[in-house]
């Protein structure tokens, strides 16, 4: 497959960007559609498989970080943590969209595996997120809008 390592690289971006390291993957996106040597659609595929996969490591992080609980050194409080799960149970779900924005969209996914959104729910939501940003950044690169 020709331009093997260009589609790892966009991969790798994608991956890290999506966890708590900082990294821009629509800019090598955004490159590699203007570059025009590869299919949109593969690019696109590509860097939102990279990023919903970086997501699902970090929810579980959140998963085993909630595992600490009950010990002393744990910085939120039993109370605390019944009323994050009822008000992410409540509205938190939907802020999964929100996944794809810079700053906050990296702790909403681990905060969704500490409050233990179902793994088939939490992929649908983000999939959707980042797979939406990525055709938006693709649009814009290639003249669309």
């Amino acid at each position: 497959m020709p331009h093997l390592v260009e589609y790892g690289a966009l991969f790798a971006a994608a991956f890290l960007s999506a966890t708590i390291f900082p990294f821009q993957s629509e800019a090598v996106l955004f490159g590699m559609l203007v570059a025009e040597h590869y299919p949109w659609w593969l690019l696109i595929l590509i860097a939102s498989v990279g990023n919903v996969l970086g997501s699902i490591v970090n929810w579980f992080l959140g998963r085993s970080f909630s595992r600490f609980e009950d010990r002393r050194w744990f910085p939120v409080k039993r109370e605390q943590m019944a009323r994050a799960q009822e008000w992410y149970h409540r509205y938190g779900r939907w802020t999964l969209l929100l996944s794809w924005t810079p700053v906050i969209g990296d702790p909403l996914t681990i905060v969704a595996g500490v409050l233990r959104e179902p793994l088939p729910v939490f992929v649908l939501l983000v999939t959707l997120a980042k797979t939406g940003r990525y055709l938006a950044v693709g649009a814009l690169s290639l003249g669309w809008i």
